[in-house]
């Protein structure tokens, strides 16, 4: 279907399809389910070709709600002019009346927000919603210059500040930044260690994202949580670098004295050229409203980031947090095979440790067997719902977040870990080979700082491509040089067993082994 404006377009169960005439320019629309605005996405830019046509695939967030009939429509954002509208039915609906919903449990609209995740976004709160999330803001102003910073409002708030006075009706967190007077990357982490220890000393509950940015809780007026995320900078040969996206020619004077800005009618700190500060953020467009920007952050600026701040944070957010947020990653709930053989060989263990342990099927499995079970996973979002449910029915298990990337949590995790009661034992399925080199080794450390010479660690890897493909993040392995590795630590492996399939025992002679189980020993 198509409108005076010449946009024809369609829609199914997989996404929206858009004939888009050659020579046309690309623009962002508005994705707008019976007059409630969805999200938005750029014609051209944020779609990929299928044949003559452009193909956006409906979000993972957004699929669960695509029950029901609605009013489909395309927006021109900047002009508001409807550009494509249909009525659609999408999925299986009990009732053909039933409509669409984008809501959450409460009933509050949600939309898609600039990282693809449904939330709700400021242009569908209330003046009176919006009051705690300001007070919230200057509270933690106020915190970080009692710590010895000077916070400002950064990237979206500060750009809806100075843009219209008010928040940027798309967006949905708020996000404050600080430029540390420091020039060295040591020493601006170390400063941003501090900050944390001091706001976790006035109570605040802070989460670390990496060695120059984190989120502060703050429990706000109506009972709502919020977490508003604090990005550290800091100014090195004339070049302003600022998490998460910032790496720009900057002078001092564009930053200090700090300036103000209006806010929703509040008066908030600002760089003392804000202008500046935005172009850098956002490009000298920055005064074009782009619901579906996307920062393109240059290759160098990333890597230096990476290397000095957030290099142990590989994969995560990529990766592994939005697939355990998925129905597929969350469905893993059945025990492995593997959690059931070890349970076999280790009858006596009171104590066992689970390293990449995911959803928490396999505590769950020892926990109900009366072992002392500790879940240790680098994304807190795959055990979350476990460790509620587990917690909720008094099961001895624990969890914790570890990243064998980072030597620090590898060490402290098992210096934590040496003190549970024994005999023990350490399981890590699949994570040798989900790991590199330097994860590996500490693997092999926290193992061995866990067991204290009390227990045996048990490894499942690929040694070679599994049958229809193999697990997400997990590659084949080289199982004699890992041998190598257990023996370079001081350990010994007293067993091990090629299988060519996830159960072991008899398989078909013809079958090629491609999983690898090693039981290592270290001693006293």
């Amino acid at each position: 279907m198509s409108t005076p404006d010449g946009l024809d377009a369609r829609t199914d169960e997989t996404g929206v399809w858009v004939d888009l005439p050659r020579g046309a320019q690309d623009r962002p629309v508005d994705l707008v389910f019976d007059e409630q605005r969805i999200g938005s996405f750029w014609l051209e830019r944020d779609t990929v070709a299928r044949g003559a046509e452009r193909f956006w695939a409906w979000p993972a967030p957004l699929r669960p709600h695509l029950v029901g009939r609605t009013r489909l429509s395309l927006v021109d954002h900047a002009t508001s002019a409807e550009l494509f509208a249909e009525d659609v039915v999408l999925g299986a609906p009990d009732d053909p009346q039933q409509r669409i919903t984008v809501a959450d449990g409460q009933g509050n609209p949600l939309g898609l927000d600039k990282s693809m995740r449904l939330m709700r976004l400021f242009a569908d709160r209330s003046a009176e919603h919006l009051d705690p999330l300001l007070d919230s803001i200057e509270d933690v102003l106020t915190a970080l210059r009692s710590a010895g910073v000077h916070a400002f409002i950064a990237y979206g708030t500060l750009l809806g500040a100075v843009r219209q006075g008010g928040f940027i009706g798309h967006d949905s967190d708020a996000d404050l930044g600080y430029v540390s007077a420091h020039d060295h990357p040591a020493d601006v982490v170390r400063e941003s260690f501090r900050l944390q220890r001091a706001l976790v000393d006035m109570g605040y509950p802070v989460t670390r994202y990496s060695g120059l940015a984190f989120k502060i809780f703050v429990q706000e007026s109506d009972g709502t949580r919020r977490g508003l995320d604090v990005f550290g900078g800091f100014l090195r040969e004339g070049v302003l670098y600022l998490m998460g996206e910032v790496g720009h020619p900057f002078e001092r004077e564009w930053i200090w004295p700090l300036g103000t800005a209006s806010l929703e009618g509040r008066d908030l700190p600002v760089p003392a050229r804000p202008e500046r500060l935005l172009a850098a953020m956002y490009g000298e467009s920055w005064r074009v409203p782009d619901p579906a920007y996307q920062f393109e952050t240059p290759a160098g600026t990333r890597r230096r980031l990476n290397g000095w701040f957030r290099g142990t944070r590989v994969q995560r957010e990529e990766v592994w947090d939005p697939y355990y947020s998925r129905a597929k990653g969350r469905s893993q709930e059945r025990p492995s095979d593997f959690v059931r053989w070890v349970r076999r060989r280790e009858r006596d263990a009171t104590t066992a440790v689970d390293v990449g342990c995911g959803t928490g099927a396999d505590v769950a499995f020892l926990a109900k067997h009366g072992v002392h079970a500790i879940g240790l996973d680098y994304s807190r979002r795959a055990f979350a719902r476990k460790q509620r449910k587990l917690a909720r029915r008094g099961l001895p298990a624990t969890f914790r977040w570890a990243n064998l990337t980072e030597v620090r949590s590898a060490l402290v995790t098992g210096a934590l870990l040496s003190r549970e009661p024994g005999p023990r034992v350490v399981l890590a399925r699949h994570v040798a080979d989900a790991t590199n080199a330097d994860g590996r080794a500490n693997l092999l450390r926290l193992a061995r700082m866990a067991l204290g010479g009390q227990g045996r660690l048990y490894l499942q890897v690929l040694s070679a491509p599994a049958p229809g493909g193999n697990p997400l993040g997990v590659h084949p392995i080289d199982v004699d040089a890992l041998v190598a590795q257990v023996e370079a630590s001081g350990g010994t492996v007293v067993a091990r067993h090629d299988l060519a399939g996830e159960r072991p025992g008899p398989t078909d002679p013809g079958a090629t082994p491609y999983l690898c189980r090693l039981v290592v020993q270290w001693p006293q």
